[in-house]
């Protein structure tokens, strides 16, 4: 086990260099930011003053170098826009998104996996139709798309919840379902199909001539074999709704990390949105870690 944790924290720790490295190159190559940051009457000296306050001035290399350093010691610089540390600009809005994040994960586990267990012992029903189908309208429809339906019906027509922002339990609702719906599609779908595949093993008639009840077989043997792949799913799409949210959060007008992502790019807003990438990058690659070491806890032949 401590072999595996090494090794994986080792393959981390290389793509979090390389994400890193996107973060830092990504505002070089969407364009000069000291052009976009700087009024059009703005004279050339005004240029390289803002040259040099952002460190734009020395070479790329340098400039990677110092940003790494900053990165060791917790220091990311400055906000442009909202003049503030963005270490802890970033800490202030980071509990947002995670409770969005959590609350719509929480949705679609709780929705999308009883639907697909339920779908995968049932296949060719109507009850896996009818599933299927929705799963599939919930994985083909655009997250933005389904904010603006939930804002026109719940909170414009029938005045029910409020159209942005935070504060209480209710404006998480909407935030929450919009995000969740493609994870409750993708859950739905690939529980649908492992549950159904596990039914058809030899295992599973060995069990039944055995006389063991279709429930403790579904429970005991089927379950556990069919969730692998669903936790590597889970996980895989925590780390999506984190990138996610950026779009919902816009809609919504939730001040979470991703509305400080927005306003970081309209504004070129070097340091925060560097900050940004490199902190969503992390938490995808954390996601992946934990999902990793999780294989050993549902089946312990896998190292």
């Amino acid at each position: 086990m401590a072999v595996t944790l090494l090794r994986r924290l080792g393959q981390a720790a290389v793509v979090l260099l390389l994400v890193s490295m996107v973060a830092f190159a990504l505002v070089l190559l969407t364009g000069d930011p000291v052009a976009m940051m700087m009024p059009i009457h703005a004279s050339e000296a005004d240029r390289r003053v803002l040259e040099q306050q952002l460190g734009l001035d020395r070479p790329y290399v340098v400039q990677y170098v110092d940003f790494l350093v900053g990165i060791g010691r917790g220091e990311l610089g400055s906000s442009i826009k909202f003049n503030q540390p963005v270490g802890a600009l970033v800490l202030s809005k980071l509990p947002a998104t995670l409770l969005l994040a959590f609350t719509a994960m929480a949705l679609a586990v709780g929705v999308g996996l009883p639907l697909g267990i339920l779908a995968g012992s049932r296949p060719n029903s109507l009850f896996d139709a009818v599933a299927t189908g929705i799963s599939l309208l919930a994985i083909s429809l655009p997250t933005f798309w389904i904010g603006l339906i939930l804002i026109l019906i719940f909170a414009d027509r029938l005045r029910l919840l409020p159209v942005g922002g935070s504060g209480t339990a209710v404006h998480v609702i909407m935030p929450a379902l919009a995000l969740s719906a493609h994870s409750m599609g993708l859950i739905t779908r690939l529980t649908r199909a492992s549950v159904a595949e596990e039914l058809q093993r030899p295992y599973v008639i060995t069990a039944r001539s055995k006389g063991l009840s279709d429930r403790l077989i579904g429970y005991r043997h089927v379950l556990r074999n069919a969730m692998i792949p669903t936790v590597t799913v889970i996980g895989l799409q925590f780390g999506a709704l984190l990138g996610g949210s950026v779009i919902v959060e816009a809609v919504f007008s939730w001040p979470g990390i991703g509305w400080l992502l927005m306003q970081g790019v309209y504004a070129r807003d070097v340091p925060l949105v560097r900050a940004l990438v490199l902190l969503i990058g992390a938490g995808f690659i954390l996601v992946n870690l934990l999902v990793d070491l999780s294989y050993r806890l549902l089946d312990p032949r896998i190292r």
